[in-house]
């Protein structure tokens, strides 16, 4: 199906904005220095969002998943007055749920119940916030989790995962972000229980904090709810120290995983000077939703990899850190940072396709460099961003999430940014942005592959690289494949490195 088609198929579905955004008329917001809140008087759940300006940029060296443990052992941990296992039974029978979610600059405990238990739940949620239990055993299993989120699933059966980790290592080498947000091996085994309680103490504190409430709440229940937060966090002073300017890439520099695997999972990336703070930042995320709108046939690279020729099961790109919430097709909030990166992600593909698949990627990131947007382009994807965004806000949950993140970057919730900006947007402010930001020469590859040495053989010498189809592909394709299987790629000899895939994690290089 033609991709323009498919756009107005979309802009058709998403054009009622109040399908995203709910028909509750009566919503109130109201922000204070410390607090965001959302009352909607009709929602029966209440949502709860406490974020700490701590992350595992803040883990002492050699202790890499000091911060994550920490907020397990809130999020997944008992209180002073109950266990966990105390806990999970009372929270069912409410439909309340507590969770912890940690990344390099902010970590949220997250929380929600129905509102007849808001004042019993309020209380527990407060409790395990400002007094865990830090009990041995929850210590114990929260830890086990995280070695083994490093050693079975990133290590074991998420290729993808992977890929985009060993991306993000590569990328910020000897810089705070550099370890996985879950920490390393060797950091995780030595830390102990004494260490998770002078990280709490440390960082968990009056002056580092911003609480957040939506839902169906007593219009002085927010008042009360920080007043009780404040009162039972210790004093302390926010300190946010500078952060380094990532290394510089030098041409095509690739670090190849290699393990026993089904098919090439293949990231390239590079970081980049804009974040939502920026005013190019809104011309980006039109250039970005063109190229490569996550898990929608409105991207280019979707429609030309997967589409056209059947490499796999999606390519996406990205001007920001991106985790997809759940099984839905947006992104997770409350996980800001002031160092962005750009990043493609080539799902996996067959070995035989790897090397072209690679090639074809940086093919279409040259195209857009060099040649922009049309103008049509430019007006069905700014139209159909504006409308698509609105869906990422269907929740209070996640409305909640980015007026927080907004807190964060000085400026508005993102999807309101969105819906002022983008009108105000041309074909030159896009265009322009691309040349300011975006590039094709100095990228960073990560590839998980089996046979490493053969794969590195052949992106060393150059050799084309056709592909091998299960599809039917049209003479239009042909055509432009005989651009992409001899493209040269600038391989950094120097910089090239080969990781047994039991080496990722154990501990950083520095």
């Amino acid at each position: 199906m033609d991709r323009f088609f498919v756009r107005f198929i979309l802009l058709g579905v998403l054009g009622c904005s109040s399908c995203a955004f709910g028909t509750d008329q009566s919503l109130s917001v109201v922000n204070s220095e410390t607090s965001v809140a959302m009352r909607m008087p009709n929602s029966p759940v209440v949502n709860f969002r406490v974020s700490f300006r701590v992350g595992s940029i803040n883990d002492p060296q050699e202790k890499n998943g000091l911060n994550a443990l920490t907020a397990l052992m809130i999020g997944q941990g008992g209180s002073d007055t109950f266990s966990f296992e105390e806990l999970r039974k009372t929270f069912y029978p409410w439909s309340a749920a507590v969770s912890a979610q940690f990344d390099k600059e902010v970590t949220t405990i997250i929380g929600s119940v129905h509102r007849d238990h808001l004042n019993e739940f309020s209380e527990i949620f407060l409790e395990l916030i400002t007094e865990p239990r830090f009990d041995v055993s929850d210590f114990e299993r929260n830890r086990d989790s995280l070695k083994n989120g490093i050693t079975a699933t990133l290590r074991g059966n998420n290729d993808e995962e992977l890929g985009k980790q060993t991306l993000n290592g590569f990328l910020y080498r000897g810089h705070p972000y550099e370890a996985p947000e879950l920490g390393t091996e060797k950091g995780l085994e030595v830390l102990t229980l004494e260490d998770v309680k002078r990280f709490h103490l440390q960082h968990y504190h009056q002056d580092n904090v911003l609480v957040g409430i939506a839902g169906g709440y007593p219009q002085d229940f927010v008042i009360r709810f920080e007043e009780n937060l404040q009162n039972a966090l210790p004093a302390g002073v926010a300190l946010t120290d500078s952060l380094p300017a990532p290394d510089s890439l030098s041409g095509v520099e690739v670090t190849v995983v290699n393990k026993q695997a089904i098919a090439t999972a293949i990231s390239i990336g590079f970081p980049i000077d804009v974040t939502r703070a920026d005013d190019d930042f809104y011309a980006l995320l039109v250039a970005n939703s063109y190229f490569g709108e996550h898990r929608t046939f409105n991207g280019l690279l979707m429609n030309k990899m997967r589409g056209d020729r059947g490499l796999n099961y999606g390519d996406y790109s990205y001007l920001e850190h991106f985790i997809q919430s759940g099984g839905s097709r947006f992104p997770v909030t409350n996980i800001p940072r002031r160092q962005q990166y750009f990043s493609i992600w080539i799902r996996p593909v067959p070995h035989h396709n790897a090397h072209f698949a690679l090639r074809q990627a940086i093919v279409e990131l040259k195209q857009l460099v060099d040649t922009g947007l049309t103008e049509d382009d430019f007006s069905l994807t700014r139209d159909f961003l504006i409308n698509y965004s609105k869906l990422y806000v269907q929740t209070a949950d996640r409305r909640l999430g980015y007026a927080m993140d907004g807190r964060f970057y000085g400026t508005n919730s993102l999807i309101d940014e969105i819906q002022v900006r983008l009108p105000l947007l041309t074909l030159d402010d896009v265009n322009n942005a691309i040349k300011r930001h975006l590039q094709y020469d100095d990228l960073a590859v990560a590839v998980v592959t089996t046979n490493a040495d053969s794969f590195v053989e052949k992106l060393l010498s150059n050799e084309p690289s056709p592909p091998t189809y299960n599809v039917s592909v049209s003479e239009e394709v042909l055509l432009e494949d005989q651009g992409i299987v001899s493209f040269p790629l600038n391989v950094d000899v120097d910089r090239l490195q080969v990781m047994p895939v039991e080496e990722m994690f154990r501990e950083l290089s520095r």
